[in-house]
């Protein structure tokens, strides 16, 4: 199971483990971060679930999509490593990946 390192809004650290093919944001939600409120459930229609990923894994990611990008466009907190954690999906490739939840809008 690939492991996800999460910083929550107060800097606490915490690794967790998920299972592959579950969306960064599915594995943060499981794991009781109540700061990410994901709240259309990972349909990529908001931009609750905002984290910014460590640039170390930047090549490892997918592609942003439009959507994803018009979405991000409209958080007062977007930098050049957010994503929503919806669309980033967990593999092995991602094993290790550091996100911190970005502030709320």
């Amino acid at each position: 199971m690939p492991k996800l390192i999460v910083v929550n809004r107060d800097g606490a650290e915490q690794t967790v483990e998920g299972d592959k093919g579950l969306s960064v944001m599915e594995v943060i939600r499981d794991h009781g971060f109540d700061e990410l409120l994901a709240l259309c459930g990972g349909c990529c229609s908001c931009a609750t679930c905002h984290v910014y990923v460590d640039p170390a894994f930047a090549d490892a990611l997918p592609a942003m999509s439009e959507d994803e990008n018009d979405l991000l466009d409209s958080s007062d907190h977007r930098n050049e490593t957010s994503r929503l954690s919806c669309q980033v999906v967990l593999s092995d490739a991602l094993d290790g990946l550091r996100v911190t939840i970005a502030p709320e809008d």
